[in-house]
């Protein structure tokens, strides 16, 4: 009996090496690849719009412009208008922080005294006011540092943000070339297919951030209307755009940002705790029931579990940039995943049962006669 004699291919390890060279590559210019999956996102955002325009005879380019300087008119008017309020709350928040669970650890030596025999010094140690306040604190630094760090400080960020905006709006302007120059490097069929998923792409990637952010933003106005009315005017704006921001994340986010709100509140007095707890509630079932079908819809297309993981992988390895980048980027690899993949071997096993179906059919009639 003869053994086969093991072979080794040249061609695994050269592959490896080429592949390992290639993450060194793109490790080393991940400041570049991050400006580019930024392009590419806003590109997406703005793209109906763009197409929109030009069927009224506008210039894609003149669109595309007055597109990105409306967006920067309003959103520096917003920053001009609210930045400076929203910023001193949340440092006075943040000064706060320690009275805030110091009140939060007495009531809960108070219940623990009425409900059993537990020590007082047992919840001490549960709420370590200084501990917490130093996590909560490091861990909002470590996410800024990622960010910060990755774009190389304060002007990279500022010079990485006008980068992606001269990059998508080329995207946007001269897409039909930019698209033809891609998908020629495929050979057929592939090049066909290709260039028939960038519109669904776009389209996923797109309904995901625009979606995201709109229901962000009415959430946050809706808060700190709602705290403003509730007594605490004095943190409303710091406390709306603290739930605004984590609203981003599914399933964790609304949870995220209520905690401080219910901070503050229960420092006031058990029935404004109770108060806005229920408009907590409420402004949640609105946007589960009414913003997200209503604004984000089918768009996506992917489970909400699979849009956590994404948030919280982009927030581990970008910062806070990963937290928005991340997410429409998956949706659009599951769009490509599922049109290139899913799709065709579905058809493919429905089209073999129907097969086998008929086979099974005509033999039967053939035995009947």
């Amino acid at each position: 009996m003869s053994v086969p004699r093991l072979r080794i291919s040249l061609t695994n390890p050269v592959l490896i090496a080429i592949v390992g060279l290639i993450l060194v590559l793109m490790w080393q210019v991940r400041s570049l690849l991050v400006t580019l999956m930024i392009s590419v996102v806003l590109a997406a955002s703005i793209s109906p719009v763009v197409n929109w325009a030009e069927k009224y005879r506008i210039p894609r380019w003149l669109a595309t412009l007055a597109t990105y300087l409306i967006l920067i008119a309003g959103l520096t008017g917003a920053g001009l208008a609210i930045g400076p309020a929203v910023a001193s709350q949340i440092e006075r928040l943040v000064r706060q922080l320690p009275v805030y669970l110091e009140t939060l650890r007495e009531i809960a030596e108070d219940l623990a005294a009425n409900f059993n025999d537990t020590p007082p010094e047992f919840v001490r140690q549960f709420f370590d006011t200084q501990s917490l306040t130093t996590w909560a604190i490091r861990s909002s630094q470590q996410l800024l540092l990622r960010s910060y760090g990755l774009t190389r400080g304060f002007v990279g960020g500022v010079v990485s943000l006008i980068l992606s905006l001269f990059i998508s709006g080329y995207m946007v302007a001269d897409s039909r070339t930019l698209i033809n120059s891609v998908v020629q490097l495929f050979p057929s069929p592939w090049d066909r297919n290709l260039e028939a998923q960038i519109e669904p792409i776009s389209y996923r990637m797109g309904g995901y951030i625009r979606g995201r952010l709109l229901v962000s933003a009415i959430l946050g106005v809706a808060i700190t209307a709602g705290l403003t009315l509730l007594g605490l005017g004095d943190f409303a704006l710091g406390l709306g755009a603290i739930a605004g921001v984590t609203n981003l994340i599914p399933f964790l986010g609304p949870v995220l940002g209520a905690i401080p709100a219910l901070i503050v509140a229960i420092s006031q007095g058990s029935w404004t705790f109770l108060w806005v707890l229920i408009l907590f509630v409420i402004i949640q079932n609105v946007e589960t029931y009414i913003l997200d079908p209503l604004l984000v819809g089918s768009s996506v297309g992917v489970h909400p579990l699979y849009q956590l993981l994404s948030v919280l992988g982009g927030v581990q390895v970008l910062g806070i940039i990963g937290a928005i980048v991340v997410p429409p980027w998956f949706a659009g690899v599951s769009a490509l995943v599922e049109n290139l993949y899913l799709k065709p071997k579905l058809m493919a096993q429905n089209n073999g049962e129907n097969t086998e179906t008929d086979e099974v059919g005509a033999i039967a009639s053939d035995e009947s006669r």
